[in-house]
């Protein structure tokens, strides 16, 4: 056949695979492709990450206090620890006040995550806490007060606009666009806890219909993240009640989360059987499983009975809070209503290290290092570990 030929019959048969590819980016990844994704990667461990001089996304992200020199320290002691990952949230009104600078400070964090080993895991949305962010200085935590500061995205004013979805749409499709192939990147979070009615004190500035309107946001978020063909996995992670093995049973919400999410996320900050239960729930789905919320020590998660057992099972480990700081997590969540102001409960809640890096317990930071250094499923002999039936410690 001659070249030009050849090429014009190159460009046809291209023309009309064209729509196909498209179709299978708008699906999420098939379990197969999910699991050599995670097969290739080290054991997911780290935690929920702000620097612990903001109170919030916005503080840590603004240019006005976006601090690169505390986060090289605190990630350097996380590397330190064997962690792997960080998750970290994002923020809607970022982009919209500097989307270049908000870009250009991704880019600067990735640049120093990578240099300690560390991938995060980007999230885009948030459904907890305070439902009015407002860009700018952030206001002081409040004395004695669990998460006093931290903000939802993108929040009741957004939420109860329509008219202002396609901003939301640009945001996701620009961050993620900007990033969809960056190999320094774990994964995508497209919404956190969306249907968490908020948490705090805010309930009456909450929208009426908010489970309503993240019902049908949620679909299109997933759709604009894919759009942009990442490299990455897309997820959003479930939180609430211990069985979700069966789809049917779930609300609406729920079953958009397993339905799109490319590998399988969930919260659990309750005893180790509970944790235990949840993870086996979810094995029927087929997918990777990483546990992006755990650890509230008083109400019994803890690194000692909970990291081993995810270890174990080969489900990635992500707990609440890493420095003590500005958000307040080493108290309760039931500071909101009787808060902490004579003095901080004698068990931190969340958090592992103080605010010079040393470790709340030293037994907690073996416990992180003895369990990053072993292989995959493997727990050593000097990790505490909930007995999991029919399953010896190795």
């Amino acid at each position: 056949m001659k070249l030009g030929r050849w090429m014009g019959y190159l460009a046809v048969m291209l023309a009309m695979t064209a729509p196909f590819a498209a179709a299978a980016d708008s699906q999420p990844w098939s379990a197969a492709k999910a699991n050599a994704w995670y097969a290739k990667q080290p054991w997911p461990v780290g935690s929920n990450y702000i620097p612990s001089n903001a109170i919030n996304e916005l503080e840590m992200w603004q240019a006005s206090s976006f601090d690169p020199k505390r986060i090289d320290q605190e990630l350097g002691w996380a590397q330190g620890l064997g962690m792997t990952t960080m998750r970290v949230f994002l923020h809607n009104l970022l982009w919209e006040q500097d989307r270049a600078g908000f870009k250009k400070r991704i880019d600067t964090f990735l640049g120093i995550a990578a240099r300690h080993h560390i991938k995060p895991m980007f999230v885009l949305f948030d459904s907890c806490w305070d439902p009015n962010p407002v860009l700018g200085p952030q206001r002081p935590p409040i004395p004695g007060v669990h998460n006093s500061g931290w903000v939802q995205a993108p929040g009741t004013q957004v939420l109860d606009d329509p008219s202002r979805y396609p901003q939301l749409e640009a945001y996701v499709k620009d961050i993620v666009g900007s990033f969809s192939h960056d190999d320094r990147i774990l994964a995508w979070d497209v919404w956190n806890e969306p249907d968490n009615d908020g948490g705090g004190n805010y309930a009456a500035e909450e929208p009426k219909d908010k489970f309503q309107r993240v019902a049908q946001l949620l679909p299109q978020v997933f759709a604009w993240a894919r759009s942009q063909s990442p490299v990455q996995p897309l997820t959003s992670p479930l939180w609430k009640g211990e069985d979700w093995s069966k789809l049917n049973a779930l609300n609406q919400i729920e079953q958009t989360q397993l339905t799109q999410s490319d590998i399988v996320t969930f919260h659990s900050y309750d005893f180790p059987e509970v944790f235990y239960r949840r993870v086996q729930s979810l094995r029927g789905y087929g997918r990777p499983i990483i546990c992006t919320e755990y650890m509230a020590r008083s109400a019994g998660s803890t690194v000692d009975n909970t990291l081993p057992i995810g270890k174990k099972l080969d489900i990635g480990m992500i707990n609440w809070g890493f420095v003590s700081g500005k958000t307040q997590t080493i108290l309760p969540w039931d500071s909101w209503q009787r808060p902490y102001t004579m003095q901080p409960p004698v068990i931190w809640f969340h958090n592992l290290l103080q605010p010079d890096g040393t470790p709340y317990r030293q037994r907690e930071a073996e416990i992180f290092r003895a369990l990053s250094a072993a292989p995959k499923g493997v727990v050593p002999d000097n990790a505490a570990m909930f007995p999991v039936a029919g399953a010896a410690v190795q």
